[in-house]
């Protein structure tokens, strides 16, 4: 089922009654782009979380099922690759509840994690985050080359993959 920005922040509002102490969740992928107003909903949720808040995530989330699929990583892993350490200081902030900070990855880091996979949601996603955010080959291309992949694809994969969508959009 199809999750809307506004589902979205009604299950983090449950989520924080049973969280103890503050926790940092980052969106990423569909989820980030529901939240910056790219799409209008997401399939499923997705979030790089610092590890050390994922076991108080976890547990809260254990007792809040929010019946959609919960994908998460630890410290900038997103998908099959590894963020540069700063993708927490660029995550733009979306809304602070009394114990989650909820960020969203910024726009180049959406599309340098996208470009991991690049199925056809994948490109459609990278026309819009170039679009809206006017974001350059140049900043793409340098983001790209700080991000590390953590297993299939491997770097000559996603290197491909990053040509493709610099010939596709530039």
């Amino acid at each position: 089922m199809p999750c809307d920005k506004k589902l979205l922040l009604e299950f983090l509002e449950a989520l924080n009654q049973d969280l103890t102490r503050k926790i940092t969740l980052v969106a990423a992928g569909g989820t980030a782009m529901t939240l910056l107003k790219l799409k209008p909903s997401t399939i499923d949720i997705d979030f790089t979380i610092p590890s050390s808040d994922l076991p108080e995530f976890e547990r809260a989330l254990k007792n809040n099922p929010p019946g959609f699929k919960v994908d998460r990583w630890p410290d900038g892993q997103v998908f099959c690759q590894s963020l540069p350490n700063d993708y927490l200081d660029k995550s733009i902030k979306i809304k602070e509840y009394t114990h989650i900070l909820l960020k969203a990855l910024h726009p180049i880091d959406i599309v340098v994690t996208k470009i991991g996979r690049l199925n056809q949601r994948d490109i459609q996603d990278i026309g819009k985050c170039i679009r809206k955010f006017k974001l350059s080959k140049k900043e793409i291309t340098s983001r790209a080359a700080l991000v590390s992949p953590t297993y299939v694809p491997k770097e000559e994969d996603y290197l491909y993959h990053l040509n493709w969508v610099i010939d596709k959009f530039y």
